[in-house]
C-alpha cells in the first residue's frame, strides 16, 4: 500500500474503535484496514482522532474526543504524564497493564516465534507499583527563568521540568531538586547541547533500596566544577544518607550520558544494596537492575528453572556485574560468567568477594568467543543462562548453545520480540520451550521482562 493509496489523509478526522495496544503502548485502530496508532487510548474505546502523519503502511493520529472510555481507564496521577516520555501506560489500570503485557508476550511468541502450546503464565506484578526505580538520570538545561531538569518530552530533547517522578524512589527526587537549587545558588551554567557550552549536563542519583545509601553523580562537560567544595558541603549537610558524591566528565558532543573519566569528590566510590541475601557494590557507571524488588522475583524464577542440586556447572552469558551468577552460585558447584564490558567484570569479581562466594569464574570477552573456548577446555554446562540486551542473543552464541547441547537453557529477556526470535532458533536447533514467566519490572511503562525455560529434546 503506497501513501497515495492510503484510505486516510493527514489532518482529516475519523471516528474509530481501538482494538489493541502496540509493544510501546500506542492504541491501534483501523480505517478500511489501514492501521492508525494513537497515544493515550485503550482497546475497546471509541473516539474521534485527527491524522497527524501518514507513512507507507500505517499512520499516526491524535486523540480529539473520547466517546466511550474503557472500564480499565484511570486518571494518571502524574501531572506531566502527557508531556513526559518516561511512562506510556499510566492511563491504564494496573490490572489492565498486567493483562496487556501477558497478551503482548503470547502474541509475539506466536507471531514471531511460531511457538504454539507454550505455557505463558500471568505476569507477576507489584503490590505497590510506584516509587520503584533506584536510579534517576536527569538531563539539565537552561531556559528563561533559570535552570531546568527533568525527563525528555517524548521523541524530542525538550526537557520537561519536574519536581517529582512517581516511579522514582523519593530519595532520587530529593537529590535532583537539591542539585538544581545548588546549581542556581552557585551559578553553575547548565549544558547547552546546541552550542556545546555550559557545565552541568546530567544529574544522576542512585540509592540502595535495602540499605538506604545514596550516591550523587554530577555529569559535567568540563573538568572544572565551579564551587565544588561548596556544592559538596551542602549536599553532605542536607542529604543525610549520602555515601558517595562523584563527578563524571563528558566533554564530547554526544547523547551518551557518561564520559570515560570519573572522580570521587567525597565519600566512597561505591554504594551498596542487597537483592535477597546477596550484597552488591554499585559504582556510578555500574549496570544494576533499577527495580530490585522485582529483580529478586525474576532471579528466583531463573533459579527455579535451573533446577540446581549442588553438583552442576552453570554458564552465565552476558553476566554483567554478576547478579544472576551469584544467585546461581549459592546452589551450583561452579558458575562461569562472561561479559564483554571490562568494568562490569571488575564489579562482578568485587561482588563475589564482597559475598565470600568463591565458586565463580568471571571472564571478559564476547560470549560467542569465550564459551566455545571453555568447551574446548573441557567445561561442560549442565545449565546455560542468558540475559542479553534488548537486541537479543548474538546469532553465533545461539549456534554455540546448539552445538554445546546443555540440557537446560534459562533465557532472561527484556524484549519479548527478540526472545521469540531466539526461542525459534533454539527450537529449530533441538530445544523445547517449556514455559515463560513474564515479570513486571517497569510498571506504567510498556516494557516487560520474561524468564523462559528450554530443555534439550
Amino acid at each position: 500500500m503506497t501513501k497515495q493509496q492510503a484510505p486516510v489523509a493527514k489532518n482529516d478526522y475519523y471516528d474509530v474503535t481501538f482494538t489493541d495496544l502496540t509493544h510501546d503502548g500506542l492504541g491501534v485502530a483501523k480505517v478500511d484496514g489501514f492501521p492508525l496508532f494513537v497515544k493515550n487510548v485503550l482497546p475497546g474505546e471509541r473516539a474521534n482522532v485527527k491524522v497527524i502523519k501518514v507513512k507507507k503502511g500505517y499512520g499516526y493520529g491524535r486523540l480529539i474526543e473520547l466517546y466511550a472510555p474503557s472500564p480499565d481507564r484511570v486518571e494518571p496521577p502524574c501531572p506531566v504524564y502527557r508531556q513526559c516520555g518516561g511512562c506510556q501506560l499510566q492511563h491504564l489500570s494496573y490490572g489492565g497493564q498486567l493483562k496487556a503485557k501477558e497478551k503482548q508476550v503470547k502474541e509475539v511468541l506466536a507471531r514471531i516465534g511460531k511457538l504454539e502450546g507454550v505455557t505463558v503464565h500471568p505476569v507477576i506484578g507489584m503490590n505497590d507499583p510506584w516509587r520503584y526505580r533506584n536510579k534517576a538520570q536527569v538531563p539539565v538545561g537552561g531556559r528563561e527563568g533559570g535552570l531546568v531538569a527533568g525527563f525528555y518530552k517524548e521523541r524530542s530533547h525538550d526537557i520537561i521540568d519536574m519536581d517529582a517522578c512517581l516511579i522514582q524512589q523519593e530519595k532520587n527526587d530529593i537529590v535532583v531538586q537539591m542539585v538544581k537549587r545548588l546549581a542556581e545558588r552557585y551559578g553553575i551554567p547548565p549544558y547547552d547541547e546546541t552550542t556545546h557550552k555550559g557545565v552541568l549536563r546530567h544529574i544522576v542519583a542512585r540509592c540502595g533500596a535495602a540499605t538506604g545509601e545514596v550516591m550523587v553523580v554530577l555529569v559535567t562537560r568540563t573538568e572544572h566544577l565551579p564551587h565544588e567544595q561548596d556544592v559538596v558541603r551542602d549536599i553532605v549537610r542536607e542529604i543525610p544518607d549520602v555515601k558517595s558524591i562523584v563527578q563524571n566528565i563528558n566533554p564530547e558532543r554526544t547523547n551518551v550520558i557518561f564520559g570515560a573519566k570519573t572522580r570521587v569528590l567525597w565519600g566512597s566510590e561505591y554504594i551498596t544494596d542487597r537483592i535477597g541475601d546477596i550484597q552488591f557494590a554499585i559504582s556510578a557507571r555500574s549496570f544494576y537492575q533499577v527495580n530490585p524488588e522485582q529483580t529478586k522475583v525474576l532471579y528466583d524464577k531463573a533459579l527455579e528453572y535451573a533446577e540446581l542440586t549442588g553438583g552442576e556447572t552453570v554458564i552465565d552469558a552476558y553476566c554483567g556485574i554478576g547478579t544472576i551468577s551469584l544467585f546461581l552460585a549459592k546452589k551450583a558447584k561452579h558458575v562461569y560468567g562472561v561479559e564483554i564490558v571490562p568494568e562490569a567484570i571488575e564489579d562482578a569479581r568485587r561482588n563475589a568477594e564482597l559475598n565470600s562466594i568463591t565458586n565463580v569464574t568471571f571472564e571478559v570477552g564476547a560470549a560467542e568467543d569465550v564459551i566455545p573456548r571453555w568447551y574446548q577446555e573441557g567445561i561442560r554446562a549442565d545449565c546455560l543462562v542468558v540475559d542479553p540486551p534488548r537486541k537479543g542473543c548474538d546469532a553465533s552464541l545461539l549456534e554455540t548453545i546448539i552445538a554445546m547441547k546443555p540440557p537446560r537453557v534459562v533465557y532472561v529477556s527484556c524484549n519479548p520480540a527478540t526472545l521469540a526470535r531466539d526461542l525459534r532458533i533454539l527450537e529449530d536447533g533441538g530445544y523445547e520451550t517449556i514455559e515463560v514467566q513474564p515479570v513486571d519490572m517497569f510498571p506504567h511503562t510498556a516494557h516487560v521482562e520474561c524468564c523462559a525455560l528450554l530443555v534439550k529434546k
